[in-house]
């Protein structure tokens, strides 16, 4: 089997028990080695996605004066600009900024309780003016993502010999952040610095990513357990899953929160840029995680309320 397998979702959205336990087994073996795997058969249009990247390029290529109308701070909704993040930060690593600009949205719905929906839920921010279409587009992608992930989250459950059910008293007013990753060419950033990257060594702070990525020269690579940095598989009909630390306290380290970067932009491919669609999920705001206890875990962690835990990362990879 590949380091990172590629999974087919098709049996278990429409296999019988027996189809689902062997997908699910896959995926505990997935993620107990590499952290990572490719899947396929998710039933997201080829269409909304290339809808969604394409209206991002359309985004990012707006004069820098008008993005900075929707500028935000690591953490909030909107347009982050070069420079106000440092992902190697995230591990206690010192590097500078990352070589990327992003557009970020997360979950708007409310739950009715003001305070909480003040800080967690609040509304997105849209560039309506400049590109009407963007609201709608990602808008579906969002839904999109938040149904796939909620299903990857019932197979994680099948996957630790668990209830189907078991995570949803957890979700069900997740949070959720989304980037639209651009990495700019190198005929645009210029050389990097010593220990630069477009998005430096790091791991994801919640339950599941969904990313939908391009192949690069200058793409995302994955630390392997034998410490090795291997560039990570590609396949324009997968989705690249991982886990999070969240999802790896909450299984007793029985599966692996993994290191991966992605690399600066290659004097082999000066004109390079690239387009990643990050979906971050997570948990309720006031979810409080205990470490499953062996035979699923292997270590036990201090109970973490994932709203404290996701700030405290947050504002470590913040720069300034």
């Amino acid at each position: 089997m590949s380091a990172v397998p590629s999974i087919d979702l098709q049996a278990w959205f429409h296999g019988d028990d027996r189809d689902r336990a062997e997908v699910a087994a896959r995926v505990d073996q997935a993620l107990q080695t590499a952290g990572f795997l490719l899947v396929t058969g998710h039933e997201v249009s080829t269409e909304l996605r290339d809808a969604t990247r394409s209206v991002a390029r359309e985004f990012f290529a707006l004069p820098e004066e008008t993005k900075q109308r929707y500028a935000t701070a690591v953490g909030g909704r909107g347009w982050l600009p070069p420079g106000a993040e440092a992902n190697g930060y995230a591990e206690g690593t010192p590097t500078p900024p990352d070589m990327k600009e992003s557009f970020t949205a997360a979950c708007d719905t409310p739950t009715g309780d003001p305070a909480v929906d003040a800080e967690w839920f609040a509304p997105n921010v849209w560039p309506d003016a400049e590109l009407p279409r963007m609201r709608d587009v990602v808008g579906e992608y969002l839904d999109e993502m938040h149904a796939l992930s909620d299903e990857l989250m019932a197979l994680c459950a099948v996957a630790l010999g668990l209830d189907v059910d078991y995570f949803e008293p957890f979700l069900s007013e997740p949070t959720y952040g989304f980037n639209i990753n651009w990495y700019p060419p190198l005929t645009s950033v210029g050389p990097a610095a010593d220990g630069q990257f477009r998005i430096g060594p790091h791991t994801d702070f919640g339950t599941v990513t969904v990313l939908d990525r391009e192949p690069g020269l200058g793409g995302l690579q994955i630390y392997t357990q034998d410490g090795q940095w291997v560039d990570a598989p590609y396949d324009p009909a997968a989705f690249t899953i991982n886990i999070g630390d969240l999802m790896a306290r909450w299984t007793g380290d029985r599966w692996r929160s993994t290191r991966h970067r992605v690399l600066p932009p290659s004097p082999d491919a000066p004109s390079e840029d690239l387009v990643s669609l990050v979906f971050f999920y997570e948990a309720n705001h006031d979810a409080v995680v205990e470490s499953m206890a062996p035979p699923i875990g292997r270590r036990s962690y201090p109970p973490t309320n994932w709203g404290q835990y996701l700030k405290e990362k947050l504002a470590a990879i913040s720069v300034g």
